[in-house]
């Protein structure tokens, strides 16, 4: 029995060893590169890397291979070209005396708008100051190139609209200072001629931020009068107690009517000044706005 214990006792021992001998081995092949703990623990390691910021290109300027972040850079500079040749006339007019460098700017601001309204039923019939009144109204200039209209050239160094208030509504003025007008295309003697007539009232002088503009033909002989004060008229003349007629009506603005002041590419603040044809309407007007 002693001895049958002790052969026990040797097999035994002999036996641990050998198993630990055989848990170290599959250790072994389990760290290997075929061996799928570590093949799982790499795409772990990659798919991280990968979502967060792009550490490692910050970390290596050695690097000749442009990274993805770089490419537009590259493809960002032919869009650039078109800017360039589209901008040609004002890169021409990078002086500030130049008036081209004002084309396609336009001003938002608010016109503060008096207006004197005469009529002519006194006593003697001779014509008198029937009312005043002062109100403000949003307001936009806009400056563009010299209209062209058949074989002429608005002779200004730019096109002008100034435009305050509603159109449909008493109280809004428009200044235009050309337009271009569909016309026949014969004469009254038959002769051919272009049907684009181009017609120009203002007479606009710029120079060094200082405009200096004169309406000197209202083209009310054509019925095309564009420079207008809309303003209200009575149901019944010299009856100012029978009311008003609803809306407006368009008073022609007269030749003599002026607009000066200072503008830039910046701002503007200009003053006009006239009266109607009809003479029953005497116009100031001061608006101050800003490039929008």
């Amino acid at each position: 029995m002693t001895h049958g214990r002790g052969t026990r006792g040797r097999a035994r021992a002999r036996l641990i060893p050998a198993l630990c001998l055989g848990v170290l081995c599959a250790t072994l092949c389990g760290c290997g590169s075929g061996g799928d703990p570590s093949a799982t623990a790499s795409t772990a390691s990659v798919s991280d890397s990968t979502s967060g910021p792009p550490a490692s290109t910050t970390a290596s300027p050695a690097d000749p291979t442009p990274s993805a972040d770089e490419e537009p850079t590259d493809t960002s500079t032919p869009a650039e070209e078109p800017d360039t040749e589209s901008s040609q006339d004002e890169t021409v007019a990078a002086g500030p005396s130049d008036a081209s460098a004002l084309w396609g700017v336009a001003y938002s601001g608010t016109a503060d708008i008096s207006v004197d309204v005469y009529d002519s039923c006194g006593s003697d019939g001779s014509r008198r100051l029937a009312g005043s009144r002062t109100y403000s109204v949003d307001s936009t200039p806009n400056l563009s190139r010299p209209r062209t209209g058949g074989a002429e050239t608005e002779a200004n160094p730019f096109s002008m609209l100034f435009a305050a208030g509603d159109p449909s509504r008493a109280g809004a003025v428009s200044f235009w200072s050309s337009a271009v007008s569909t016309t026949s295309s014969q004469d009254l003697a038959g002769n051919p001629r272009d049907p684009h007539l181009l017609l120009t009232y203002w007479d606009i002088d710029w120079s060094e931020g200082q405009l200096d503009a004169r309406l000197t033909d209202p083209h009310t002989r054509q019925a095309i009068a564009l420079n207008l004060l809309n303003w209200p008229s009575p149901v019944v003349a010299c009856r100012s107690d029978l009311g008003e007629l609803p809306g407006g009506y368009p008073h022609a603005l007269a030749s003599g009517t002026t607009f000066t002041g200072r503008l830039d590419r910046s701002s503007a603040s200009l003053t006009a000044e006239g009266g109607s044809t009809d003479g029953l309407i005497a116009l100031r007007l001061r608006f101050d706005g800003t490039a929008s």
